[in-house]
């Protein structure tokens, strides 16, 4: 039985990369003597927001509902304060209020939630948009890190946004906080 329980730990540890941050992609971006693609009201408000977004994902590592719920409200509020209209393209920002209204849905559905699965599953959601948002918008202000785990969410496998390399998983806080790589380094402000 002991070798058993060895082998199958071994297996985990495997799947989940040996706890190693590997960067398999590296985003196109924008050279460092260019200006921002953006304005500077929107590249701040986005960073407030991306920072909403990290405080979030940090109170699912922490597994604290009433700080999820809370922090879940600070977010929605920061995705409404997003000033759209300094995108410089009509097509841009179309496509941005698209992905915003199904962010704060899917906020709405984490904060209905009670069962901290569930919440986790709408916060997969909110992640999945983001990054496209990141990636519609060409947010170059931040460098943001695309992580994910294969082990999360039944072995389906889960994606989160971070500000650091270092994996901190949201989702297997407890048994797998380390479990996860970088799978992309969202970095449009240098080519």
């Amino acid at each position: 039985m002991k070798n058993f329980a060895f082998v199958l730990l071994l297996g985990l540890l495997a799947a989940c990369g040996s706890n190693q941050v590997k960067e398999e992609k590296i985003t196109e971006v924008i050279p460092n003597n260019q200006a921002s693609a953006n304005s500077e009201l929107f590249n701040t408000q986005f960073s407030l927001f991306l920072h909403s977004y990290y405080t979030l994902k940090d109170a699912f590592i922490n597994e604290q509902l009433n700080t999820i719920d809370s922090n879940s409200d600070s977010l929605a509020k920061m995705i409404a304060a997003l000033p759209i209209k300094e995108l410089k393209s009509d097509s841009t920002q179309n496509a941005a209020l698209i992905l915003i209204e199904s962010i704060k849905a899917e906020l709405k559905g984490l904060k209905g939630e009670t069962d901290i699965e569930e919440k986790r599953k709408a916060f997969q959601m909110i992640g999945e948009q983001l990054l496209v948002l990141m990636q519609k918008v060409r947010y170059d202000f931040d460098i943001v890190y695309h992580q994910y785990c294969p082990m999360a969410m039944d072995n389906n496998g889960a994606t989160w946004l971070s500000n650091s390399a270092d994996i901190k998983n949201p989702y297997l806080p407890k048994t797998m906080l380390e479990c996860g790589e970088v799978k992309d380094t969202l970095n449009f402000s240098v080519k």
